[in-house]
């Protein structure tokens, strides 16, 4: 049995004038959590569409659990799949919908409340969809993700909705499946959510893998960071200038500076700054995130 979840080489999907997915090339080992991160539009979801089946690609090849995209039926029965949101009858209780989708699936009926409580909706499984929140409804989408038992589970966005309990439910609830041998292949816009769960990452910008390996390689080949906020928000681009004046990568983003350094520079910016007659609100190294990370890989789009 291959090592490998995902194997993916030279992966191309083309539209007409546009090319979503370019030569993407990456391995996702068995048993772990992978992030799949990138901006709107970087090819994310035409990716995991081609390695469900759904699309053929232009060219280059992808196999899942060891067998060739080209073929779906070989590795569909093992694979759990929520994209773009569950969609599941109104009228139907949570219970009663997985129960449909059980039996049109060939899975064990046994298997629905057991997954009705692993997802948190214990209590819940006998009311209607319709009455479900946000939340609610993307648990009860993961949980018919998991009714064929899968080896690899594929989760687009699997936290959408959630409140913060919640959110630390599902991030549980995924490790726990991964400690037990499954593979959680998951597309999030929340880097922290990636960072926290996740030990190997996959990250597209443009439709090109820009990143694919252990988290832990990707922040340790970053440099520190230091975060500056100013009283007045005005005198921001005159600390980016600063900074930049001093050899230094610089950048405005979310009302704070964001400069390129070794930590020790900070208390140069910081004289400076008040030499410039510049007021600093916060001034903060930081050691490489994720999210940092992801900003500098992609251009912060």
């Amino acid at each position: 049995m291959t090592t490998l979840a995902i194997e993916v080489s030279g992966l191309t999907k083309q539209y007409d004038n546009l090319t979503a997915v370019k030569g993407a090339t990456f391995s996702v080992p068995r048993g772990i959590i992978c992030g799949f991160v990138g901006p709107n539009g970087a090819g994310k979801t035409t990716t995991i569409r081609m390695l469900l089946g759904l699309i053929s690609p232009t060219s280059g090849s992808a196999r899942v659990l060891g067998e060739s995209v080209s073929d779906p039926e070989k590795y569909l029965a093992y694979v759990g799949a929520l994209i773009e949101g569950p969609a599941f009858y109104p009228a139907l209780s949570g219970s009663e919908n997985l129960r449909v989708l059980a039996t049109m699936g060939g899975f064990p009926i046994n298997r629905v409340e057991e997954l009705i409580t692993l997802v948190g909706l214990g209590g819940r499984g006998g009311d209607k969809y319709k009455t479900y929140s946000l939340g609610m409804k993307q648990r009860l989408g993961i949980a018919a993700a998991l009714l064929p038992n899968p080896a690899l589970l594929i989760l687009d966005e699997p936290t959408n909705g959630l409140d913060p309990e919640g959110i630390q439910e599902v991030r549980d609830l995924l490790k726990k499946l991964a400690s037990e041998g499954t593979t959680v292949f998951v597309s999030s816009h929340l880097l922290s959510e990636i960072e926290i769960i996740s030990e190997h990452l996959v990250m597209l910008r443009k439709g090109e893998v820009v990143f694919a390996g252990p988290i832990e390689e990707l922040l340790l080949n970053q440099k520190p960071m230091i975060i500056v906020r100013t009283e007045r928000e005005e005198d921001l681009q005159k600390v980016t200038e600063l900074a930049i004046a001093d050899g230094h990568r610089a950048s405005i983003r979310s009302g704070e500076a964001h400069i390129e350094g070794p930590h020790e520079w900070a208390a140069t910016l910081n004289k400076k700054a008040f030499a410039a007659g510049i007021t600093l609100a916060q001034l903060t190294p930081t050691l490489p995130n994720l999210e940092e990370t992801f900003f500098e890989m992609t251009g912060g789009k």
